[in-house]
């Protein structure tokens, strides 16, 4: 099976010529500031920034309201400590099997209507969670909520399309500031909620904001034309599987997050157990509370962003990834011992964190503007991989063998994040695997200036080509009609 790929051209063409869409789902009017025009195409400012942010933020938490009551669940059911860390587990299988087969439609399909609809069914499902009183129930539940969770990578290849080029590193990091927020969040809430009510009260909670999200999305999210309308969703799916053979960029992008995500998945699950038995012995409130001390990764956000938009993305990468690796390490040598080293590694192993999320990202959607969200859906299967990954082997690694086991396993997988993006160098060009091409200029200012300077100089030299061709063909038929003259 073969994929064509439209040409830049054609896609501006496709969207000029859409007709505007004026309803939801056929039906649902859309509000007439939020339809389409091509003629007055949306600003992407702190209103819509607003939006995107409190989205991903709400949504995304689904994913973790679970970490900081895993002791009071599995008291609650009557389980072990094993059995109940397989909620974790499988609520970000779920995100990760959503990415695979629900995210992709965000490049054949109309991304509001799709995400009005992952908000209603999360909602619904959130639901069945609260009341449910049988183990079996809430871990089936948790699966099908993490695959109607994956509004947040929308959201991304939103912001980057409506994004201008030169800003689209912030408007990304703005979203994923969302979603770290939103991991930060649904712990904090989740262990203050559960230290003075029940957990169920968490569950309310999640369907409250939810509903919220609901309205805030419908009143104030932008419609946007569906892309790609030549291929079927098999065809899709197909060219993510190329995508993935193919671009050297995406492999290492892929491979970097699944081992920074293993680390960071498997340092939050664990950090519940480290918190809550010798030498902390900290409640469930003291325990969600350490989720605020995240937030200093969070607010940096915005700033990261902005300096990304002016470096190289690979440097980006490669400061973040040290960083991972340097917090890691500070974990693996005192986060038994004294909770300073504790809060150290929240601070840092998040903050870096966002930044590789952030780089990789911008560096990704250069590939193939048409496909971003296939592109993403990809990136992100890695990464929620690796999470699954974290956090069932880190589960198993600290309750067989103790905290400086799973923190000896974190700095190993930064380890691994940091070879593999030695391994490709800054300036490759895209189909390169291996090595190191073009200099290690870091300012991406100097290199664009480059690269247009040698559109100019190739441009310059053709039109000369084409110059000379044009003089020898008139040359010759001066030859030619002197030829004749003499003739005559």
């Amino acid at each position: 099976m073969s994929v064509v790929q439209p040409t830049e051209t054609t896609l501006v063409e496709e969207t000029r010529t859409e007709h505007q869409n004026t309803r939801d789902f056929g039906f649902i009017p859309i509000p007439k500031r939020l339809r389409y025009d091509p003629k007055r195409p949306f600003h992407f400012g702190i209103a819509l920034q607003v939006v995107f942010g409190f989205t991903s933020t709400f949504i995304v938490a689904n994913l973790y309201y679970c970490q900081p009551i895993l002791i009071d669940l599995a008291q609650s059911f009557e389980v072990s400590y094993s059995r109940i860390s397989e909620i974790p587990i499988l609520v970000q299988a779920g995100y990760a099997t959503g990415l695979l087969f629900i995210s992709p439609l965000g490049d054949l399909v109309r991304r509001r209507q799709l995400i009005l609809i992952l908000v209603i069914l999360s909602t619904s499902l959130t639901i069945g969670l609260a009341v449910t009183t049988q183990v079996e129930v809430f871990i089936a539940l948790s699966f099908l909520i993490g695959v109607a969770s994956v509004v947040s990578p929308l959201l991304i290849t939103l912001a980057a399309d409506l994004a201008l080029p030169e800003k689209r590193a912030s408007a990304i990091s703005i979203v994923f500031a969302g979603l770290l927020l939103g991991v930060l969040i649904a712990r904090v809430m989740s262990g203050i909620i559960a230290q003075y009510v029940t957990w169920r009260v968490v569950y309310y909670f999640a369907i409250a904001v939810q509903t919220l999200v609901l309205f805030g999305t419908y009143l104030l999210l932008p419609d946007f034309p569906a892309k790609n309308k030549h291929l079927t969703y098999w065809e899709i799916l197909f060219s993510m599987a190329k995508y993935l053979v193919t671009e050297p960029i995406l492999v290492q992008a892929v491979l970097i997050n699944f081992a920074s995500y293993g680390l960071l998945s498997s340092f939050w699950v664990t950090l519940t157990f480290l918190l809550g038995g010798d030498p902390y012995n900290y409640s469930t409130l003291g325990i969600g509370l350490f989720g605020l001390i995240g937030i200093c990764g969070v607010a940096m956000g915005p700033i990261i962003g902005r300096l990304i938009d002016k470096l190289v993305p690979w440097y980006s990468t490669l400061v973040g990834t040290i960083g991972v690796f340097v917090f890691a390490a500070v974990q693996l040598i005192g986060g038994g011992i004294h909770i300073s080293a504790v809060i150290l590694a929240i601070i840092g192993i998040d903050l870096f964190r966002q930044t590789v999320s952030t780089s990789l990202s911008t560096n990704l959607f250069s590939i193939a503007p048409e496909a971003r969200s296939r592109l993403n859906a990809v990136n992100i299967v890695g990464l929620f991989s690796g999470q699954v990954m974290g956090s069932s082997v880190g589960t198993k690694v600290f309750l067989e063998h103790g905290w400086r086991a799973g923190a000896g396993l974190q700095l190993a997988l930064a380890g691994c994040a940091l070879f593999v993006l030695l391994l490709r160098g800054p300036h490759c060009r895209r189909h390169t695997w291996f090595g190191y091409e073009g200099g290690l200029e870091f300012r991406k200012g100097v290199v664009d200036s480059r690269g247009d300077a040698e559109a100019g100089d190739s441009s310059g030299t053709t039109n000369l080509k084409n110059a000379d061709e044009d003089g020898l063909q008139q040359k010759d038929v001066e030859v030619q009609d002197r030829l004749t003259a003499e003739k005559v």
